[in-house]
């Protein structure tokens, strides 16, 4: 059994005992805490209600757990609004819709069926952010509990936000509905048998694109690994060749990260998706300013020229925006991390290069469907095959690869000595170590583990045997350090 309790949240393989798994009583014990922290966030008069909206994939374990929290948040005196099978992304924005005080999303994202998770948000639909989750931690280990009385028990409704969420994406002046179902578009689509089969073919029919779905029942019992990796998509990247289709679109079971599979079976590289879809936005402002002769910046505001993604994306986002003379910043990994970024810069797009499409003019959370929305306007803007859009972006290739230590001490000298030896190039430290060879388009990246004596190591390059031997370097130094 496995339970790790982070500042986003707390998530953990179903069973065993409190503390060890994902037990009933540690449920209770945060879904209380959120409650706590949330009232104490947002103070409401004598009377005031508070309201959350609760929503899940469709694992196994969903119903169970959906009925802890909902329960607990009544017995907090909170009224829940059950947004049912939904979306990491739909919950994000029910939470806008409601003008709720927070939501919970019930999902352990690309975990397999064994996992579960409660992912915690504010009232702006949003991820709290690490100070916020640390004070939720500590309240549940407290167990100080003070439920409400039965007069001030919370009430609770159900609501399906499938179609106002596909709304507002189908209304952005970016999204070409008519455009979209001129081309005629043929797409295979594998959800993973969770509620991406429930949003996502809705999303297609309504831009008049013929899907043809695999894995689309929301039962829970995946079809194959859920993360969206080219080795887990072997079954979709046959269904578009067999099927003759346009392209493939692969979701993980929350359908908040979106891989794509070329018209040829092969994998677009789910480093690409936000690369994409970058440059389609920046080339729309680009070519308006042009027209019109107003600037860049007037065209894109109230958003700035510039992207954002995490420190472990592709350089290719960075070469994309820069080409229309816009700027890339940085930001450490995780999503809270990335919309805090791109407020800072006004960034008109951003993400993660683990194919998360963060779009402002929507909401600030990863959503595949407008991920789709707006990748299916720019195909049939350029009228060119999938693969044919690939290659016109700059190519790269990072390899992943651990260093597994028996004492976490040595994390911090092994960081240092890295630090010791590239010293003479770009290093940037706000997530542990990444090192940018800039004259030749080249980085290393380590993380260390929150849970684990693990350094993560991510390293780019143009060929996979560059991206191997930049890696190999760091584990030698590495290892020289471990003895």
């Amino acid at each position: 059994m496995t339970l790790i309790k982070s500042i986003s949240g707390i998530r953990g393989t179903i069973g065993g005992a409190p503390g060890e798994g994902l037990s009933p009583i540690d449920i209770v014990k945060f879904t209380y805490a959120y409650c706590e922290k949330m009232k104490e966030r947002r103070p409401k008069d004598a009377g005031e209600r508070y309201k959350v909206v609760v929503g899940k994939d469709a694992r196994l374990s969903g119903d169970m757990v959906e009925q802890l929290v909902c329960g607990t948040l009544i017995a907090c005196g909170v009224d829940v609004v059950k947004a049912g099978f939904a979306s990491t992304p739909t919950t994000e924005m029910a939470v806008v819709f409601e003008e709720a005080d927070g939501g919970i999303i019930l999902t352990a994202s690309h975990n397999p069926k064994q996992w579960n998770a409660l992912k915690l948000l504010n009232e702006k639909g949003e991820f709290l952010n690490a100070a916020e989750g640390a004070a939720i931690l500590e309240c549940a280990e407290q167990e100080n509990f003070n439920f409400a009385d039965v007069d001030s028990l919370g009430d609770i409704e159900e609501k399906d936000f499938t179609d106002a969420h596909l709304d507002a994406v189908l209304a952005l002046p970016t999204v070409d509905v008519e455009a979209v179902k001129k081309a005629n578009f043929k797409v295979a689509l594998d959800a993973v048998n969770s509620v991406g089969g429930i949003i996502m073919p809705r999303l297609l029919e309504r831009m008049g694109v013929e899907c043809v779905c695999v894995n689309c029942e929301p039962t829970g019992q995946f079809a194959h690994n859920p993360e969206p990796l080219p080795g887990n998509l072997v079954e979709l990247s046959e269904a578009v060749v067999a099927n003759k289709a346009d392209f493939g679109i692969s979701v993980d079971p929350d359908v908040d990260r979106l891989a794509l599979i070329c018209e040829d079976g092969k994998a677009f590289g789910e480093e690409y998706t936000l690369v994409s879809i970058a440059d389609y936005l920046l080339s729309r402002v680009y070519n308006e300013a042009l027209a019109t002769g107003k600037s860049m910046e007037e065209v894109a505001a109230p958003y700035s020229m510039t992207t954002s993604s995490n420190l472990s994306s592709s350089r290719a986002l960075r070469d994309v925006t820069e080409q229309y003379g816009g700027e890339y910043t940085a930001a450490a990994v995780g999503e809270v991390n990335v919309t805090t970024k791109m407020r800072e810069v006004g960034a008109i797009i951003g993400g993660e290069g683990n194919g998360g499409v963060i779009y402002p003019a929507l909401h600030y959370g990863r959503d595949a469907m407008v991920g789709v929305a707006l990748f299916l306007t720019n195909l049939a803007y350029k009228n060119m095959k999938v693969s044919e859009l690939r290659a016109t972006y700059p190519e790269y290739v990072i390899a992943k690869n651990k260093i597994e230590l028996s004492d976490k001490a040595l994390i911090d000298k092994i960081l240092d000595e890295i630090k010791n030896v590239y010293a003479a190039e770009d290093i940037n430290t706000i997530d542990g170590v990444k090192i940018s060879f800039e004259a030749r388009k080249e980085w290393v990246h380590l993380r260390r583990s929150n849970t684990e004596p693990i350094i993560r190591i991510y390293a780019e390059a143009a060929t996979q045997e560059a991206a191997d031997a930049l890696a190999q370097q760091i584990i030698d130094i590495a290892n020289k350090i471990i003895g």
